[in-house]
Parts: C-alpha cells; sequence; structure tokens
C-alpha cells in the first residue's frame, strides 16, 4: 500500500488508512468492497450475479421442457457466485489478517509503553546513581586532597622534636625577658637615684652660688663703707 508516496507493509496498512480516511469514507469504501464495484472493470460483479440468478429463476418459472437450459443457467449462476465469492474471501482473509496485524500492533505498543516507563524509571535511578557518585566522587577527591597536604607534614617524632625545641626556646626567650625586665627594673631605680642626685646637686649648687653671690654683696659693700669712711676721715684733716 501506498502512502504519500511510501510503500508500507501490512501491519502499517490500518494505520495508514485510518489516517487518510475519514469514518464516511470508510462506510464508502466498505459498500464498494462487498458491491465489488471497484475491483473489477467492466459492470459490478454483483449486479452480473443479480442477472444470472434472475436468468436462472425466470427459466425455472417457465413451464415449458427446458431442463437443459436450467441446468446451464444454474452452472452458470453457480460460477458466477463462486466467482463473486472468492474476492470475499480474499477480503475475509485480508481483514482477518489486518485485524490480527492491529492485536500485534497494540501489544507492541503497550510493549512499547511498559519499555518507555521502565526506561524513564532506569533514566530516574541512573541520575540518582550519578548525583551519588558524583558526592562520592567529591568526598574521595576531598580525602586525597587531605591525605596529600597530610602526606607533605613531617613526621610525628620530627614534629614533636621541633615543638620541644621551639618551646626551649620559648623558655629562655621568657628567662631572658624576665631578666632584661628585671635589669631594666633595676636601670629604672638607678636612674632615678642619678637623677635624684643631680638634682640634689643642682639644688647644692644653686645655694652655693646664692651664697656666693650674698658674700660678694656683702664685701662690696663693707668696701664701699671702707671707702666712704676714708674720704670723712681726709675730709676732717683737711678741715682741722
Amino acid at each position: 500500500m501506498l502512502v504519500k508516496g511510501r510503500k508500507v507493509s501490512g501491519r502499517g496498512e490500518a494505520m495508514a488508512a485510518h489516517y487518510a480516511f475519514g469514518p464516511e469514507d470508510d462506510t464508502i469504501i466498505k459498500h464498494r468492497l462487498l458491491t465489488r464495484t471497484t475491483t473489477t472493470r467492466g459492470e459490478p460483479p454483483l449486479k452480473k450475479l443479480q442477472k444470472k440468478f434472475t436468468s436462472f429463476t425466470l427459466e425455472i418459472e417457465k413451464d415449458a421442457d427446458n431442463f437443459s437450459d436450467c441446468e446451464r443457467l444454474s452452472k452458470a449462476f453457480l460460477q458466477e457466485m463462486t466467482t463473486f465469492e472468492i474476492p470475499l474471501l480474499k477480503s475475509k482473509a485480508v481483514i482477518d489478517a489486518n485485524l490480527r496485524e492491529k492485536e500485534n500492533f497494540n501489544e507492541l505498543k503497550d510493549d512499547i509503553n511498559r519499555m518507555i516507563l521502565q526506561a524513564q524509571a532506569d533514566i530516574e535511578d541512573l541520575k540518582k546513581q550519578l548525583e551519588e557518585s558524583k558526592i562520592e566522587r567529591q568526598h574521595k577527591e576531598e580525602c586525597e586532597a587531605i591525605r596529600r597536604l597530610i602526606a607533605m607534614q613531617p613526621p610525628r617524632s620530627e614534629t614533636a622534636k621541633i615543638i620541644s625545641e621551639l618551646e626551649n626556646e620559648i623558655a629562655a626567650l621568657e628567662a631572658e625577658n624576665t631578666a632584661g625586665s628585671r635589669t631594666l627594673e633595676l636601670r629604672k631605680k638607678q636612674f632615678a637615684l642619678l637623677l635624684h642626685v643631680v638634682d640634689e646637686l643642682q639644688n647644692t649648687i644653686e645655694e652655693e652660688q646664692k651664697n656666693l653671690i650674698e658674700e660678694m654683696r656683702s664685701l662690696t659693700e663693707e668696701h664701699k663703707n671702707g671707702m666712704e669712711d676714708g674720704n670723712g676721715v681726709s675730709e676732717a684733716m683737711a678741715v682741722d
């Protein structure tokens, strides 16, 4: 059978007919198949069979001695009926085959639908497995990175030795810090004492300077007074 320029098998004939014709067309095709008006050329087979049957019945109804004619017409009618029946049997065989093909197609369709549903379920399961695999792979990569980082670190004994050395260095630094703090405190006290001594010394110097100035002033006044006294004596002697 040809559908849109393509040849389809018997399995696809029912689908092709379903898509090519509507309900009214199916009725017309069914009538034409039953009357055989489209399968032969010339006069339709059903009309020919009707004529043979009419001729045979008319010949039987005659009162004349026509046994040979009746027999001849009977054979012609039976032969025509056989000729008309063979295509019908073929059509029935084709219809039965198409029905079987339709059942097979429906079963195949159901199988395909079940396979599609199963495939969809398998796809969902595979998606879940893929996500789980991605997460597991990520965890493995993280563990591998941590393992490499740990492998890059020195052994525990060496680390403990380094820690012990650092603790010893810290203790030595703390001891030095304590000694430095004590020394600094001593230096602060010594510096404070030195400042006090310097302050006392400065006060002493200032007192001595004040005393020296006072003595110088006293000497100066005494000298001045002595000179004034000398001048008075001289003037008295001159008057005398």
